[in-house]
């Protein structure tokens, strides 16, 4: 890597530095050799530029010598520059070594010495300086270093035990052999993996766009230095996805120079192999070649090029590729358009039975416009859709508009690729480029839908609203030249759209444009549209038909959907607590996403595995996927798509009593969507904030903001996070003296059939009966509520009717039975973390007789306390008042004050401040 990359992070050789730094810290003591060797541009200078970094830190004095510099010209030139630096000490050496030595590193006129005799003087000196100062000797490039320094080495190597000496060579991986037969140990360099070479790109070319990213990564296949000099070659345009990147990347002059120079000194018969290769991204099938070459004899042809460390040839497979990525664009400079474009033709005539790359090598060939050619890679495109290649699909598209003849299909291709790169890449500067096109095409009819979709979520992630997004879709949809033909890609495309967005608005007066135009749509809505429409708004209200409908559609094998469709699956399976089904399909996604493809959907696969990761317990792993999300989101410019992790975060840091935490993410939630007009999406933070409370004890707070998704006794529609806070509305209406609310809000959840939805909500109706019914009745509703079926796959929500039950149970002076519950329900908290509610689990559970009596300090008297009193004074030092303790324990705030009265002297204290204390 070169001077101008210095300063960039050596990213992805974690494992490496390490060995590195083991390997150092061995030479230091007691003298070690190591050989680093990989493909060119891999890192094996930067890697001897870290050792000798962490060598100096070490108190290591380092010696650098590269044979590349002197090209084998020179007899033990390698080896003087690195040893003339001791020149000071061929004072200690012996007469005969220190005029051998003298001699041949060209400090002496006289004839040089036998070779045994200069070997034997480096090692002599090498040592004895060892004995002043550690040494650690670096020689890059080590096989283009004269004969006579590398025999040195080799000696050397093989002597270093004891010496405090340290020797790290390097070569590239087809020049190994000139110096491992020293038998020095190896450490392989291979390529970076995909996330590292992301990491790298950002740190080199921050304002990359995703798509540009993913196809650099890609073509680079983990070689460093061909992320850092591709991009140095592209305009600032091509970089930010403004203008469209070639087939193949062009080449930075100091690459070119590396590369084409080497390309150039091959037979015409091995070039034109060679474009072969290069037409067909830089594989090939032997077969293949041979056809396209017209010629038997092409292994013949490319023995040169192998010959020369461009090409692998792969027998046993057939298979030829480029030994470096770089090698592909040298290939392609140094050739002709006419020539490139008639090897493009001669493919695409051989790939007559593989539709994509027929179409793909046709539109390579093609320099002016082609309706065929358009037309063949717009299918190509539908293909890749339903494959989840997402970038291939947008290429395809672009290249398709890009050689339409008609206007009106260019916008609309454009459209549907501008549609792709927001909805599906995550690639906004692409969408927002190609919008700029179609609105410089002027307005072309049966072109706008997608655009409008496209434009909606522009809108959204930047200074827009959705009121904006909702009034520029409903307009589009309504004055579409479609004729509401259910077989309308961008007409359906739209709808989904519009439906996202009225969801997010929260205002019910958004969402008749919608059910209009989906009852309009002829022959009939397509199946997914309408389940969708029907369940993510109002999913209290889902037919027991759709519910098993949508449960086929989430089995059905990952294969059969594009991605676009399983996200709108997955977002009608949330309120029906059916996203464990999801989890495979929506992990295809995020790790599409993390390989650099389909961003967008990967965010909202994000959302849906850590909101089912929040309900089955795994919170943890719902930490990092809100973590990623966050970072993807930022990464990616979807600023607004960042609220789904505001609420995973806000979730998390209530369930775990950190008030402070939840209170800013919510904060942060609200502060994104209500910037945006999204009211629908910024309810959801009412969420949090109420379990936030119901953890402190603030059942009036918890009351209020579970009352504010939907008012007591009634579901309301087109709120379906509501019925996620059912239970606690019920709890903290029951806690607050408000037992109507409570009651009708528990009939309301009976009658909305809430119990067919899912096992979960069959857990929160009739723990919410049970709160609410006399204690014999409610005996026997927490007895089916803890045993209803797959109840547990929801382990907090569980714990929590158990600990409700345990707290009923106690009350009615069935002890026994109450410290099984409540003892489950602190099992569960505890492990799961979520310390408000294992407090109060313990609290009861001590109430319940679990625990010996808390003894009053010595010289306060000898009473103790009695198990309520310990309960009491419990949650008194955890700072709840006397209103907040009664609440949750059943109590009035008065004879709360009187068991406080009592306690104060049993533990010798005087106030309220020092409860804390004296309990511990």
């Amino acid at each position: 890597m070169h001077d101008r990359h210095s300063s960039l992070p050596l990213v992805g050789r974690q494992e490496e530095l390490r060995k590195i730094d083991t390997f150092v810290e061995r030479a230091r003591r007691q003298g070690d050799s190591l050989f680093l060797y990989g493909e060119p541009g891999v890192g094996k200078t930067r890697l001897l530029e870290a050792a000798a970094g962490r060598a100096s830190a070490q108190g290591v004095r380092v010696l650098r010598a590269t044979g590349m510099q002197y090209m084998a010209d020179v007899s033990y030139a390698v080896l003087a520059e690195l040893l003339l630096p001791l020149a000071p000490g061929f004072a200690d050496l012996d007469d005969v070594l220190r005029d051998a030595l003298l001699a041949a590193l060209g400090e002496d006129t006289g004839p040089v010495p036998p070779r045994l005799v200069v070997l034997n003087a480096c090692l002599a000196l090498l040592r004895r300086q060892a004995e002043r100062e550690p040494l650690l000797l670096l020689v890059d490039d080590v096989p283009w270093a004269d004969d006579p320094s590398a025999v040195a080495l080799g000696f050397v190597a093989r002597r270093l035990a004891g010496s405090r000496v340290g020797l790290i060579t390097a070569a590239r991986t087809g020049e190994r052999d000139h110096f491992e037969r020293s038998g020095l140990p190896a450490l392989h360099l291979k390529p970076i993996d995909g996330p590292a070479s992301t990491e790298l790109l950002h740190a080199a070319f921050p304002a990359t766009a995703p798509s540009v990213r993913h196809r650099l990564v890609t073509e680079a296949r983990g070689n460093p230095l061909v992320l850092l000099e591709l991009p140095a070659a592209l305009t600032p345009d091509q970089l930010t996805g403004v203008s469209v990147l070639p087939d193949v990347l062009p080449l930075t002059h100091h690459v070119e120079s590396v590369f084409a120079a080497r390309v150039a000194l091959l037979p015409s018969r091995t070039q034109e192999a060679l474009l072969i290769l290069a037409a067909q991204a830089g594989t090939g099938d032997l077969h293949v070649l041979q056809q396209a070459a017209g010629d038997e004899r092409v292994l013949d042809h490319l023995a040169p090029a192998e010959s020369a460390k461009l090409i692998k040839v792969h027998l046993a497979s057939r298979q030829v590729e480029f030994r470096h990525p770089l090698v592909r664009s040298a290939v392609v400079d140094s050739c002709g358009a006419a020539e490139l474009n008639r090897i493009h033709r001669v493919l695409a005539d051989l790939f007559t039975d593989d539709p994509e790359h027929r179409a793909w090598h046709l539109a390579e060939a093609t320099n002016g416009a082609d309706e065929s050619v358009a037309a063949l890679l717009e299918e190509a495109t539908r293909r890749k859709l339903r494959r989840g290649d997402a970038n291939g699909a947008l290429a395809f598209l672009v290249r398709a508009a890009q050689v339409t003849a008609r206007a009106d299909d260019r916008c609309r291709r454009l459209g549907e690729a501008s549609y792709l790169a927001a909805h599906l890449t995550g690639d906004l500067g692409t969408a927002t480029r190609l919008l700029t096109e179609i609105r410089a095409l002027g307005p072309r009819p049966g072109g706008s839908l997608h655009a409008a979709a496209a434009a909606a979520y522009v809108l959204l992630n930047g200074a827009g609203d959705v009121e904006a997004a909702h009034a520029l879709l409903v307009e589009a949809i309504e004055q579409g030249g479609h004729g509401y033909r259910a077989d309308r890609a961008d007409l359906v495309d739209a709808l989904h759209t519009l439906l996202m967005i009225c969801w997010l608005a929260g205002r019910e007066d958004f969402w008749p444009p919608l059910y209009a135009a989906i009852d309009r749509l002829r022959p009939h809505p397509p199946e997914l549209l309408r389940l969708v429409s029907g369940i993510l708004p109002d999913a209290a209200r889902t037919s027991p038909a759709d519910q098993r409908r949508l449960a086929e559609l989430i089995d059905l094998p990952y294969e059969r959907r594009a991605p676009q469709q399983l996200v709108r699956i997955h977002a009608a399976a949330i309120y029906l607590d059916l996203l464990g089904g999801c989890r495979s399909q929506a992990w295809h996604l995020v790790e599409s996403a993390r390989a650099g493809g389909a961003v967008r959907s990967g965010l909202s696969a994000l959302l849906h595995l850590g909101l089912d990761d929040f309900a089955a317990g795994r919170w943890e792993e719902a930490e990092q996927l809100a973590d990623e999300g966050l970072a993807l989101s930022a990464a990616n410019g979807y600023a607004f798509a960042s609220w789904f992790f505001h609420l995973h975060k806000a979730l998390l840091a209530a369930v775990r009593g950190d008030a402070d935490a939840a209170g800013r993410w919510a904060d942060e939630l609200v502060r994104v969507t209500r910037s945006r007009k999204a009211h629908g999406a910024a309810r959801t933070a009412y969420h949090p904030r109420a379990l936030s409370a119901a953890g402190r004890g603030d059942w009036e707070e918890a009351y209020q903001h579970a009352s504010r998704l939907s008012p007591a006794g009634r579901l309301a529609p087109f709120t379906s996070h509501a019925l996620w806070v059912a239970l606690d509305l019920v709890e903290a209406a029951m806690r607050t003296g408000r037992s109507g609310e409570a009651e009708a809000h528990a009939r309301a959840m009976r009658q909305a059939g809430l119990p067919g939805l899912s096992p979960r909500l069959a857990l929160f109706t009739l723990a919410s009966e049970a709160l609410v019914s006399p204690d014999e009745e409610a005996r026997v509703l927490f007895g089916r509520a803890v045993a209803a079926p797959g109840a547990h796959h929801w382990p907090f929500d569980h714990a929590r009717v158990r600990l409700l039950c345990g707290e009923r149970l106690r009350r009615l002076g069935d002890l026994a039975e109450a410290r099984s519950h409540l003892s489950a329900a602190l099992t569960v908290f505890q492990r799961l973390g979520a310390t408000p509610w294992a407090n109060r689990a313990g609290s009861e559970l001590r109430a319940a007789g679990r625990n010996l009596p808390l003894q009053a300090p010595e010289g306060t008297g000898t009473e103790s306390l009695t198990a309520q009193e310990v309960e009491i004074a419990m949650l008194a030092a955890e700072g709840l008042t006397n209103k907040q303790i009664g609440e949750r324990l059943f109590l009035s705030h008065r004879t709360v004050g009187t068991h406080l009265y009592r306690i104060f002297p049993k533990l010798g204290i005087a106030s309220r401040a020092a409860l804390r204390d004296a309990l511990s």
